[in-house]
């Protein structure tokens, strides 16, 4: 029997409020340093993404009566409302971890872990790391880490708020607690809780020792720090959704001059060394219109990377697939349900691809 800790938490946002980075120093340039994996991340101004976000996008989903029976579409993630159903229901092993930030740190992460089931129980199998939303740790994001075990990869989310929530803890915290709280998460901290996941599952006798990471708004920007700090040995790549790179280099208007937009940091873009893909919707004001930008930068560094942006699919439509939101737009619904069944495989193919799975 698989031992699973499950917690029954209130529905949650389909897509992210709050997406911010701190200051490391603000004397230091954005460009990246040439330091150990877990501190080279550049500084950053605070960033306040708020601005993004429709009103729709920060609607609470309606749990539909029926929703703790179902399980989603079988083959795909579950969505927000049919996560602890599918969780409960999983014939695979998940369990709680708890590991040292890095080696020596008195503080520690607790992470969820679920290994593939398999016909042939002595095969090894890479690992996949899956970061959470602005959220913070949820169902559904143990969900996600259950579709990725059930598709062949040993599956590890860590909760990255286990130092700033005062330690460790299996319970799931409140939304606002979790937006209010992953504002205190550095850039440095991302990259080492990625680095130190990774860690431990490779670690593990049946993990083939190269990983890819995977992650969600927060956790999206979150895979392009990853992909920009280089990763440690085994790194093979990221999926972002709906998620960008460091921006900064703006300026505010003053009485004569015009304000000047923030830029993608060239620098940092330089750094990317593995695959990326980009997963968004095209109602995410934010991302969409910042995405071509982007393509031509990556494209002029000679990068590997792509980008799909699914039209009419809003801002964490992974999460909202079809569950209804608090105002019914069943327009909004099929396209984030036809954006899951597009991304899933595309997702599928990369890591596989990159991850050297047949």
């Amino acid at each position: 029997m698989s031992r699973r800790v499950l917690t029954l938490s209130a529905v949650v946002l389909a897509a992210c409020a709050v997406q911010r980075t701190q200051p490391n120093s603000p004397t230091k340039s954005l460009a990246l340093k040439s330091t150990s994996p877990s501190t080279s991340m550049p500084s950053m101004k605070m960033d306040d993404h708020m601005a993004h976000m429709s009103a729709a996008d920060m609607a609470i989903p309606t749990a539909r009566a029926e929703s703790n029976a179902q399980q989603g579409i079988a083959g795909l993630p579950a969505s927000n409302n049919t996560s602890v159903a599918r969780l409960a229901a999983s014939p695979r092993h998940g369990e709680w971890v708890k590991f040292p930030w890095e080696p020596g740190s008195k503080d520690s992460i607790m992470a969820w872990i679920v290994y593939p089931a398999s016909a042939n129980a002595r095969a090894k199998a890479p690992v996949v790391v899956v970061v959470h939303e602005i959220f913070g740790m949820s169902p559904w994001v143990r969900s996600v880490a259950d579709q990725v075990a059930a598709d062949g990869f040993i599956a590890i989310a860590p909760d990255m708020l286990s130092k700033v929530r005062g330690g460790p803890s299996t319970e799931d915290i409140s939304t606002t607690t979790g937006r209010n709280l992953i504002a205190g998460v550095m850039p440095a901290d991302r990259n080492m809780a990625i680095i130190a996941s990774a860690n431990y599952a490779m670690m593990q006798p049946s993990a083939q020792q190269k990983y890819a990471v995977i992650g969600y708004c927060w956790g999206g920007q979150t895979v392009f720090y990853h992909a920009i700090n280089g990763g440690v040995k085994g790194y093979a790549g990221g999926v972002a959704y709906y998620g960008l790179p460091y921006m900064g280099g703006g300026s505010p208007a003053t009485a004569t001059t015009a304000a000047v937009p923030n830029t993608f940091i060239v620098d940092s873009l330089k750094k990317i060394s593995k695959p990326v893909m980009l997963l968004n919707g095209s109602t995410d004001a934010r991302i969409t219109p910042a995405m071509p930008a982007l393509d031509s930068l990556m494209k002029a560094l000679g990068k590997t990377y792509s980008a799909t942006n699914y039209e009419g699919a809003a801002h964490g439509f992974l999460r909202a697939q079809d569950d209804q939101g608090a105002t019914r737009n069943e327009a909004v619904e099929k396209a984030n349900l036809a954006a899951t069944k597009d991304a899933w495989p595309k997702t599928l193919a990369f890591l596989r691809k990159n991850l050297g799975v047949k």
